[in-house]
């Protein structure tokens, strides 16, 4: 099994080069950052977790220059976002980014992707809360004609591109599908909907903190499977997680290749401590 992790990079934290450099050396599969551009002071969306919203959330560092970064001073690192707030974006200047990342990283670039929860950060990016979810759709589906071998046009409900030229392209085509661009995986609670998009548009799940998956797996399996996709393409990558052996051990009976533990938002020392107690599962 692979372990990988996520940590909220901030200015107050250790830096991407350091903590890279960090879990390349100590085996770990890759690193995946979080994205918030800005916390609205004046907001009514509850935090998900409960109680007030951690520093960390208003210090967030851009997941995409903190990833440039890290890919610059590693050579087997996987790096991932956990999550893009895709709806929050324009998808023409994202879906350069993204491709820029996995060019030059050489490949190793995984789009975590998901819908948000923050109301009032969705709105100043003129998001109307009800579709977002489909507006995520329509983003990706306007990506992915921009990630195509042949210019191709998109044209959709929120958006439209023509056939153009656009340069570089992802280098990973994920394992088992045609799906242009990077290995995407959707973050979100389990649900109908949610397993919905992931068989149309995605190669698999990102569940944070993985609770539940004996009982939604086999759910997700059936849309997937009733979607026409490869049953062994579908990847499950528990997000978030404070490992035990027990947990992991569960984890892999399911078929799970792959787990991004949660580091602190520290400096040095207190993220290096974490590395350290993780050793042992990535041994």
């Amino acid at each position: 099994m692979r372990i990988s992790a996520t940590i909220f990079l901030t200015d107050e934290t250790i830096t991407p080069t350091r903590l890279a450099r960090e879990l390349e050396q100590r085996g770990f599969a890759g690193l995946y950052l979080p994205e918030h551009t800005h916390i609205p002071v004046e907001r009514t969306t509850p935090y998900p977790a409960g109680g007030d919203l951690p520093r960390e959330y208003g210090r967030t560092l851009d997941p995409f220059v903190a990833l440039g970064q890290a890919a610059a001073v590693t050579e087997r690192l996987g790096l991932g976002t956990g999550i893009t707030l895709v709806a929050q974006h324009d998808p023409i200047d994202l879906a350069k980014q993204i491709a820029t990342l996995d060019h030059l990283s050489g490949g190793r670039f995984t789009l975590g992707l998901g819908f948000g929860w923050n109301v009032e950060e969705a709105a100043d990016h003129g998001v109307d809360w009800s579709s977002r979810r489909d507006l995520v759709r329509d983003r990706m589906a306007l990506m992915r004609a921009l990630w195509a071998d042949e210019p191709t046009a998109y044209e959709g409900e929120f958006g439209s591109v023509r056939a153009s030229f656009a340069h570089p392209k992802p280098v990973r085509r994920p394992r088992g599908t045609q799906l242009d661009g990077p290995r995407t995986l959707v973050g979100g609670a389990a649900g109908p909907k949610l397993f919905a998009h992931i068989a149309e548009y995605a190669d698999g799940w990102l569940p944070i903190g993985g609770r539940g998956l004996s009982e939604s797996l086999p759910r997700l399996r059936a849309v997937w499977a009733d979607a026409g996709r490869d049953p062994a393409a579908l990847q499950v990558v528990p997000y978030a997680v404070f490992p035990t052996p027990g947990k992991l051990a569960h984890y892999a009976e399911l078929g799970i290749e792959e787990v991004v533990v949660q580091l602190p938002t520290g400096d040095d020392a207190e993220v290096l401590r974490a590395l350290d107690g993780y050793a042992p599962f990535v041994a």
